[in-house]
Parts: C-alpha cells; structure tokens; sequence
C-alpha cells in the first residue's frame, strides 16, 4: 500500500507518520508472547482454590458424619462404612457427582480405649498410593477415642500444574481430612 500524503506535509512529520503505524500489532504480538503464561497462572490459581475448597468441603461432610459416630448413631449395625461413605459424598454433591465420590473416597476409622494408647495405621503405600488394605471401620462404643480420616485422591485439571501440584502419583493431589474424638455416654447407665 503506497501512501500518498499532500505537498505541505514535511518529511519529518511522514517519518513521524509511518514510524506510528509500524507499530500498530506490537501489543498484540507482546500479548499473544505473554498470554499463555498469563492464563496458566491464572487456570494455576483458580485449580489451588478449588483444591482448597475442595479440601475443606471434605473436612466439613467428615465432622458432620463423625457427629452420627459420636452421638451411638452409627454403632450397631446402624451405619456401614459404605454408608457412611455415602453419606460423606452426599454432604459433598455440590462440588462431585455421588458415584465419583462413593467410588473414589476412602474412610478409616479406628477405635481406642483413651487418647494415650492413639496410634494409627499408614494410609500410603511407598510409592505414594493409597493403601486401601489398611482401611478400617471400628464405631467403637460409648465413651472410646474415635480416630475418622477420609481421603480423596483429586484429579488436577490444569496439566502444566499437575507437577507442581500433586502429592501422590497418576496427577493427583490427595484431600485429606481427620476428627478425633471420644465417644458421647449414649448407652444407658455409661458414664465416661
């Protein structure tokens, strides 16, 4: 394109005029440069804070449940690990579809007779992974120490991130959470 400017314009303002125009897509190349970057730190943020979320929904639905365990709800055959996995899930079915979660979330629960003889089993396996074998399911009875731990192994979306993020292998990062407590008198005539 030939640009043709009128007799009175001088050859400074036509260099002047040409140089603005030479430099009319440098912000768009500077953007398309930067905007990759920008947007997987952006997608980095927004997949920490869901995984934040996410961890603390599970924490909530686990106390929630633990509660039934605490209260004598769940002792005797009233609630399975099944169904108190379920019932976790259910507390979490906003942010995971029911069937994910009951398929993918594991819950150990041990009893102890106080807190000093406490101890627990290691839920991981060397390689980082779940150690299913481990899992137990003991309510306990009135006025015994109650360990609860619920994991879910969360799959990180963003895959630039999944290096950054997970803590077991397969690109995952393992939500976790916990509530230790003692059994209420819920029988007739216990005292604690």
């Amino acid at each position: 394109m030939v640009h043709m400017f009128p007799a009175w314009v001088t050859l400074q303002e036509k260099i002047r005029s040409l140089r603005s125009r030479s430099q009319s897509g440098a912000a768009a190349i500077e953007f398309a440069v930067v905007a990759p970057v920008l947007f997987l730190l952006l997608c980095g943020i927004i997949e920490t804070g869901v995984i934040f979320f996410a961890d603390s929904t599970l924490q909530n639905a686990t106390d929630d449940t633990a509660r039934l365990v605490r209260t004598g709800q769940a002792q005797n055959g009233n609630m399975t690990q099944a169904q108190f996995v379920a019932h976790v899930c259910g507390e979490m079915s906003g942010l995971l579809p029911l069937s994910t979660c009951e398929a993918n979330l594991a819950v150990d629960m041990q009893s102890f007779s106080n807190f000093s003889t406490m101890g627990f089993n290691p839920v991981l396996n060397p390689n980082g992974s779940l150690n299913l074998g481990n899992m137990q399911y003991q309510p306990g009875t009135a006025c015994q120490v109650v360990l609860v731990r619920a994991f879910y192994p969360w799959t990180i979306m963003t895959p630039l991130m999944s290096p950054l993020l997970q803590n077991v292998p397969g690109g995952k990062y393992l939500l976790t959470a916990s509530a230790t407590f003692r059994n209420e008198p819920y029988m007739s005539g216990s005292t604690c």
